[in-house]
């Protein structure tokens, strides 16, 4: 029986006739017995995954699991020949030689890491490789109408002609997905599509892949936002070190996050945030009428009036939708590395002080971990003994020479105390899970002395296990005295660790609870006002 029409080269083969049949009406995609393995570590161990037709299936597990090692074999990132095991599309089995081979046969992929260009506009960066140029040259028009729809269907309203590096991360996922949906997709791949998005963003991308599956597209997704895969799944396939735990089947009232959880780390969570009791102390920080303009959009106000303290031993939130100014707020304070026409007053202990460099934010105690760890947190292609001691190098140097047996013992206390999880500290940061990376952020700012850490997103892109690791470190901090401000998209994060929140709305803070008067409701009303009443 020959190929069905339209197949691409590499499809090899049959199955036998039965299973054909059931494959081709009830099956998109299965994946067999598939091994990967690199030098010193089996990434996948006989893993299985079955994807019914136009369904929407999850994929979950701790960091490391393989999760997007496995979706990188299904898309020919890892091409044929470097895995063992069959994979079958469409009733077919496929070998394919990059991605470039899987997207002709409709398989598209997103990355949990963005691939935009950055000096590239909107519609450049969507249609990039894919170009609409009928006869050899681009039809810029057909370009520009198209992105604006695909624009609008993902919910963006960003001019196509926009630069990519004039938008925040969470915006480049969203043209991301916009990119993949230019193409004639069959089986889209999201890794991790949510996770730089904040709750409204997060609901409008579920609904988009709802209607996706009402178009016939079908959908794998792999989340740590269990949440979302208990409403959006059809069906979930928990990996666990590498190897297929189980596949449930979604429908079935007795699958809950806890009963996720305990496949995904092979043991139940009785409780998803540790146990904390603050010891508050006095004020140490207290930002008056902080006012913050656009660098990029003449006369646009991104922070307007905002007034905001913390206490010793406090651990406070800060909630906002996407574009309500909380990360400006926090990159200006931070020695103004955000913003232009900055006014308001900043005082430590009582005292104002003057923050115009990110030095002086040091100097003053003051650290802020940035929400884009692999672009502005981390060196990735440097060891973990370098990116721990990068922003206090001058207490580990005289006369401008650093001490390295120092620098080793300093970055390996930290690989022990933080529970880094390398062989040792002189490992690749990038190599490292997305966790274990975060660690090594906090090791950074903690290692500076600051008594005051602003965490934006700090659990953004890990898994549960993971999260409650950096958890129990944000506890530890505040019990030591410390004061830390959380940036958070996850209004059950703020509200399982937090002391204190306050919420933001376009560029306005407009109110303030405590841990008893705190509710997701309470907070949305507060995120979503116009004005500060």
């Amino acid at each position: 029986m020959p190929n069905r029409p339209g197949a691409a080269p590499g499809v090899a083969g049959r199955i036998d006739q039965g299973e054909k049949e059931d494959t081709l009406t009830e099956v998109i995609l299965q994946m067999r017995d598939i091994t990967k393995t690199f030098p010193g570590v089996t990434a996948l161990k006989d893993v299985n995954l079955t994807v019914r037709r136009g369904e929407i299936h999850a994929i979950c597990g701790e960091n490391g699991a393989g999760k997007s090692t496995l979706m990188k074999v299904l898309s020919g990132v890892y091409p044929h020949g470097s895995y063992t095991g069959e994979i079958f599309f469409d009733g077919q089995p496929v070998q394919f030689s990059d991605i470039r081979h899987s997207e002709r046969l409709g398989i598209v992929i997103i990355h949990q890491e963005l691939a935009l260009c950055p000096n590239l506009s909107i519609e450049e960066n969507i249609f990039l490789g894919n170009e609409r140029a009928p006869r050899g040259f681009i039809d810029w028009n057909r370009t520009h109408a198209e992105a604006a729809a695909l624009l609008e269907r993902v919910g963006l309203r960003e001019h196509p002609a926009t630069l990519a590096s004039d938008i925040g991360v969470g915006k480049q996922q969203l043209v991301e997905i916009a990119k993949a949906l230019s193409k004639q997709v069959r089986l889209l791949i999201l890794d991790e599509p949510t996770a730089a998005l904040n709750d409204e963003d997060s609901a409008h991308l579920l609904d988009l892949l709802r209607e996706l599956r009402e178009q016939g597209i079908t959908c794998v997704i792999i989340s740590h936002k269990l949440n979302e895969i208990e409403a959006i799944a059809d069906s979930t396939t928990i990996l666990r070190d590498g190897r297929t735990i189980e596949t449930l089947d979604m429908k079935n009232d007795a699958i809950t996050e806890d009963r996720i959880i305990s496949g995904m780390v092979g043991r139940d969570l009785e409780h998803r945030f540790p146990e904390h009791e603050p010891t508050i102390g006095e004020e140490v920080l207290r930002i008056e009428d902080w006012t913050v303009h656009s660098p990029t959009q003449h006369g646009r106000v991104v922070v307007s009036g905002a007034n905001l303290t913390l206490r010793r031993g406090e651990i406070v939130g800060l909630a906002g939708l996407m574009g309500a100014g909380r990360t400006e707020l926090a990159m200006s304070v931070f020695g103004r590395s955000y913003g232009i026409g900055i006014s308001g007053r900043i005082f430590k202990d009582g005292r104002e002080i003057q923050l115009k460099t990110v030095g002086d934010a040091i100097k003053h105690g003051i650290a802020y971990a940035t929400e884009d760890r692999k672009r502005y947190g981390l060196n990735l292609i440097d060891d973990i003994k370098r990116n721990v001691s990068a922003a206090a190098l001058t207490k580990l140097a005289t006369r401008g020479w650093i001490h390295e047996n120092e620098e080793y013992r300093v970055a390996n206390e930290f690989r022990t105390s933080m529970n880094i999880k390398a062989p040792n500290v002189s490992a690749i940061t990038v190599k490292l899970s997305g966790g274990n990376q975060q660690k090594v952020v906090l090791s950074k700012w903690i290692f500076t002395d600051a008594d005051v850490l602003i965490l934006d997103e700090p659990t953004r892109g890990i898994d549960v296990g993971a999260k409650y690791e950096i958890y129990s470190i944000i506890n530890q901090m505040a019990d030591q005295g410390k004061a830390v401000l959380v940036i958070s998209s996850e209004l059950p994060e703020l509200l399982g660790i937090c002391d204190r929140i306050y919420a933001m709305s376009a560029g306005r803070i407009t109110g303030q609870v405590t841990r008893a008067e705190a509710t997701p409701e309470r907070l949305m009303q507060f995120m979503t006002k116009v004005k500060e009443q």
